[in-house]
């Protein structure tokens, strides 16, 4: 098995997961907020530490190009950079969609009478990050859909049989249908997802050169003018 270092400040959890020949990948992953930064370097050396590895010794690093936060899908990629550039590594670039639904058969959370899933999670300034997945026995999730952003009520869950994310927690009573659907919003961006397609996209050779990585928007504008704000009741 490949030796793949995984990244993920997409949101406001730091996380980092290293697989390594046959063992269990190795894994730190805490809510940490702005403080990931102070964080991320040294987990990855305790990483490497615990399996005896350097840098060097790994085939490629993995890390969440997004959509997500904007400051941690920065940090993420900056920190990849670096040290790709540094022990001359190629990279896998991940989408933060692709890595959560790729966690739902880890967890155990889907079932043979499910097939369609939609993971949704928070954009901020009142929208929500989405996209349409297949699920398929034994393997990942096939993303049947773009990345989209849209209002809550918008995104499109006339089909879907689960839904995950961090949507549902702060846009639920506004996100959610009234068709059954199996909600599992405690699946959210991990690294241990980032690994899981990075694993595979290594094994199909999709690792790019670093000087090729770059975030993901899927929204241009990252922030509310004052005005906006007042409007949307986020200033007094």
């Amino acid at each position: 098995m490949s030796r793949l270092l995984a990244i993920d400040t997409s949101s406001s959890w730091c996380s980092v997961a290293l697989s390594f020949g046959s063992e269990q990948p190795l894994f730190r992953h805490e809510k940490l907020s702005s403080a990931a930064s102070q964080h991320l370097l040294p987990w990855i050396d305790v990483l490497l530490q615990e399996a005896n590895l350097e840098l060097q010794d790994l085939d490629a690093i993995a890390v969440d190009i997004g959509p997500g936060a904007f400051t941690g899908v920065r940090l993420g990629l900056a920190v990849t950079q670096g040290l790709a550039l540094s022990a001359n590594l190629p990279v896998i670039p991940v989408m933060s969609l692709d890595a959560i639904a790729a966690q739902l058969n880890q967890s155990g959370s889907s079932n043979n009478q499910t097939n369609n899933l939609v993971v949704a999670i928070d954009a901020r300034m009142d929208e929500v990050y989405w996209a349409q997945y297949q699920l398929q026995s034994n393997a990942r999730p096939k993303r049947i859909s773009d990345a989209r952003l849209s209002a809550p009520e918008l995104v499109e869950l006339s089909e879907a049989d689960i839904v995950i994310g961090s949507a549902i927690l702060e846009y639920g009573d506004r996100l959610l249908t009234p068709n059954a659907i199996i909600k599992q919003d405690q699946i959210g961006a991990h690294a241990l997802g980032v690994l899981i397609c990075a694993q595979a996209m290594w094994d199909q050779g999709m690792q790019i050169p670093v000087d090729q990585l770059e975030p993901l928007y899927v929204r241009n504008k990252v922030a509310f003018t004052t005005e906006e704000r007042l409007h949307h009741g986020q200033l007094k």
